[in-house]
């Protein structure tokens, strides 16, 4: 046996339980990940479980099966509340309410694992782990989305000094340091961190998210059904698709559309968010004929919808550089078109789109540097063909889902054997029940 591998990559399969609010068929960007994730995860060999709600964002359908199974997945959902699910409240009842039905399923459940991974969605679910660990033992995992409360701080939904940021960061720090790992998602997301509990720095691993390049696949304009529905197979068009949340940053995007409102070059923006009406607005009121809207796409949709744009925007609200990490980003790359990146300058996606040589990034209000570079690339297909040739490539080395479900699950054994070292009391690896 090598230095590297532990007695359960030789023995019994790992058993991993994951607990995270969104998952398919809701169209979150975390429950998308997470699927994919689980997914990889049983083909690399894990044992999976995952406890998730009804959908609260889905297209068509407002419930799904209680328990479904796929070879070495199970995904067991609770029952879905929509408590004013569009306002900043609302969503915090209801994630509280998730994290109490998630909190019984742990209760029934916590033999049935090895190891437990929380997501930040909800930001207090992680809390459940630390319940986990000191009731049962059971080692987790913290896989951090959005850090939070500092988002909350950054969207002046409560105040830097408030008592309710003060307790939320002493909680967060005393359950990442019972954590046997933490993962975010960026660099600059792991500064953020550390510059909260310099003694975690060991602790916290960056793994970024991905796109499936097998799936996203460069489709010619003209031949694809979604650029011919929608005519925009004859003019360079510049796409945003995802959300248009409180912390992207639409404002740049919405001077550059000014900018560029008598050139022969047309905006598309896909999804929603809370930007998105008062975005609108702002489009109608200054009269600009170059923007159109669309819904967010159904999952089968979206390799013709991605790439139906000749450039990708990506965007982060300034301030908000480390809370957040959009996801878009590696969809875009793996779809084979140009990036323009909206960030502060010491962003890691500005590190992305230099390494890659995929496309530019700009500050937050340059809307000018922006639009010359979409004049720019409008005239010149060449570099537009490169630079998406370029991103694509960078993301098959990078960011592919086996290539990142390698890193988890690397991770998670090791998180295990720790958890095991250091125990008491032998853990027993017995077969999963899934009963």
């Amino acid at each position: 046996m090598s230095n590297s591998e532990t007695p359960l990559q030789h023995s019994q399969p790992l058993r991993l339980s994951i607990v995270t609010q969104f998952y398919p068929p809701d169209y979150a960007a975390t429950g998308q990940l997470i699927e994919e994730l689980a997914v990889e995860l049983g083909k690399q060999g894990l044992l999976v479980r995952v406890f998730t709600g009804q959908p609260g964002y889905a297209f068509h359908s407002q419930s799904a099966p209680a328990r479904e199974y796929f070879q070495r997945l199970m995904v067991q959902r609770s029952r879905a509340t929509r408590i004013w699910s569009k306002r900043i409240r609302g969503k915090a009842l209801n994630g509280l309410l998730f994290c109490l039905r998630a909190g019984l399923h742990l209760l029934k459940t916590s033999s049935h694992g090895d190891i437990l991974l929380l997501t930040t969605a909800p930001p207090f679910l992680p809390i459940l782990g630390y319940l986990a660990n000191k009731l049962f033992g059971l080692p987790y995992v913290c896989l951090i989305y959005d850090l939070y409360p500092d988002v909350a701080v950054k969207l002046n939904v409560v105040p830097h000094r408030h008592w309710l940021v003060i307790l939320w960061n002493k909680v967060n720090c005393h359950i990442w340091k019972q954590a046997q790992q933490i993962i975010v998602l960026s660099p600059s997301m792991k500064d953020r961190v550390v510059a909260k509990c310099p003694q975690l720095k060991d602790k916290i691993t960056v793994i970024h998210n991905w796109a499936d390049a097998n799936w996203i696949v460069p489709i010619a304009k003209q031949d694809n059904w979604f650029a011919q529905t929608f005519n925009l197979v004859d003019r360079f068009t510049v796409l945003y698709s995802g959300n248009m949340g409180r912390c992207h940053d639409m404002e740049t995007i919405l001077e550059t559309a000014q900018l560029l409102q008598h050139d022969p070059i047309l905006f598309v923006f896909i999804g929603n968010g809370a930007k998105r009406e008062a975005f609108e607005a702002k489009i109608r009121q200054f009269g600009l004929k170059n923007c159109r809207f669309l819904p967010y796409q159904d999952k089968q949709n979206l390799p013709y919808s991605l790439t139906a744009g000749d450039l990708s925007l990506v965007s982060i609200s300034p301030g908000m550089e480390g809370l957040v990490a959009p996801s878009k980003l590696y969809a875009a790359l793996a779809a084979g078109r140009p990036i323009a990146a909206i960030c502060e300058p010491q962003s890691y996606l500005q590190g992305i789109v230099t390494e890659a040589q995929c496309g530019a990034a700009f500050s937050n209000g340059d809307a000018a540097g922006l639009a010359e570079f979409i004049r720019c690339l409008s005239t010149d297909e060449p570099l537009v063909k490169r630079m998406g040739e370029a991103g694509r490539r960078y993301l098959q080395s990078n960011f592919t889902p086996d290539l990142i479900a390698q890193e988890y699950s690397k991770l998670l054994h090791q998180s295990v054997f720790k958890g095991w070292e250091s125990s008491e009391v032998s853990v027993q690896y017995s077969s999963i029940r899934w009963k």
